[in-house]
């Protein structure tokens, strides 16, 4: 089963270089825009290593076709869904500005990912994007431009309400820098990149798993 996501067109963010470029994004039609009541609003999530299976450093998710959900993880999103909180993928994408895919086959994983989601109850609310490289744009994690996006498209979204849940040093970063409350994901250890130890160190909470630390989360809250 697959969901529609409706792109949007964004505002160009302003870049350290005054390049006018930013970053693709999409969001999710039909998605709320209520301000949900619990005290922790919204969850923003790396994608590949947290939601997906990831590749072997130095390799991608292509197209659809690469796409393994990871156990549980439906399940935990559509938790995170009933409680009331809003659910934001961030992710890196390099992979455009290396060529090796097209900002369509990263629309097509999501709206694959979406599909998975559905069939077990749950929903992303919105995609947001870097494609760019090293060192070219405000918005690759750990800057924050993709925060500023997801303001841009729910503007009641706050940091000290958000919480960062990533597999890499440069996702807790980025939920740092912001104040937002930070969950690092142990994952697979074959496939963690460098800086994992120092994340894990830095951030607020860790576990193995998605569908644990959404437990924690909503338990917590």
């Amino acid at each position: 089963m697959q969901l529609s996501i409706a792109p949007e067109e964004a505002d160009p963010l302003p870049i350290p270089n005054g390049d006018s470029r930013c970053c693709y994004h999409s969001g999710v039609s039909g998605a709320s825009n209520s301000s949900p009541s619990r005290k922790l609003h919204t969850v923003f999530l790396d994608r590949d290593g947290v939601l997906n299976e990831k590749m072997p450093e130095g390799e991608y998710v292509r197209s659809a076709r690469d796409l393994r959900v990871l156990p549980g993880v439906a399940e935990a999103v559509a938790r995170l869904n009933r409680a009331g909180m809003r659910t934001i993928v961030v992710s890196n994408q390099r992979g455009i500005a290396l060529g090796l895919y097209t900002a369509a086959d990263v629309e097509a994983i999501h709206a694959e990912l979406q599909g998975t989601l559905a069939s077990r109850g749950g929903r992303i609310d919105g995609f947001f994007y870097c494609p760019h490289g090293e060192d070219e744009c405000n918005c690759r994690k750990p800057l924050g431009g993709l925060f500023d996006q997801a303001v841009a498209r729910f503007p009641d979204i706050e940091a000290r309400s958000s919480a960062m849940i990533g597999d890499s040093l440069s996702d807790i970063e980025f939920g740092q820098r912001l104040g937002m409350r930070t969950v690092f994901l142990e994952g697979d250890p074959q496939r963690r990149k460098s800086g994992a130890s120092r994340a894990s160190e830095l951030a607020d909470l860790q576990f193995q798993s998605l569908p644990e630390a959404v437990d924690a989360l909503i338990d917590g809250d």
